[in-house]
């Protein structure tokens, strides 16, 4: 009997994530296997309903705009914060990712884009929103 992929299974796949460029950004091809309960969060859910359907042995790759991947890139996610704001001996240099504490306690990530004289523009988006991604699979195990 084939093993398909369903909504809450845990499965053992090789996955290739690259821009549309076929710039890699992250493989396991070269390396272990990953193995992901599925519906649990460990992987994105518009990802995940790629892999439903699929059998042990196919090898697949989608190709997802930016609005089925990581989002579109929002403009109103990128904030200003003044440098007097941050914590004492922080680290505020462009491209240097820092965690943010939301006033309900939520922490985001968020990137440093530029350094002024007063303030620090801040990027809240996903680094791979805007972005279309390729999704490349081979299934090994269903569980």
């Amino acid at each position: 009997m084939t093993q398909i992929v369903q909504p809450d299974s845990l499965v053992t796949l090789h996955y290739r994530i690259s821009l549309d460029n076929g710039q890699s950004l992250i493989s396991t091809f070269e390396t272990t296997p990953a193995t992901m309960h599925l519906g649990r969060g460990d992987l994105l859910p518009t990802l995940e309903r790629c892999l439903a359907g699929t059998a042990v042995g196919e090898h697949h790759t989608f190709l997802l705009q930016p609005e089925e991947a990581f989002g579109a890139y929002r403009d109103d996610l990128v904030e200003k914060v003044r440098l007097e704001d941050f914590p004492d001996g922080a680290a505020v240099e462009p491209l240097v990712i820092m965690e943010f504490t939301a006033p309900d306690g939520t922490r985001y990530p968020g990137l440093i884009r530029e350094v002024g004289d007063t303030h620090a523009t801040i990027d809240f988006n996903h680094p791979l929103a805007g972005k279309a991604i390729r999704f490349e699979v081979q299934i090994i195990g269903v569980n």
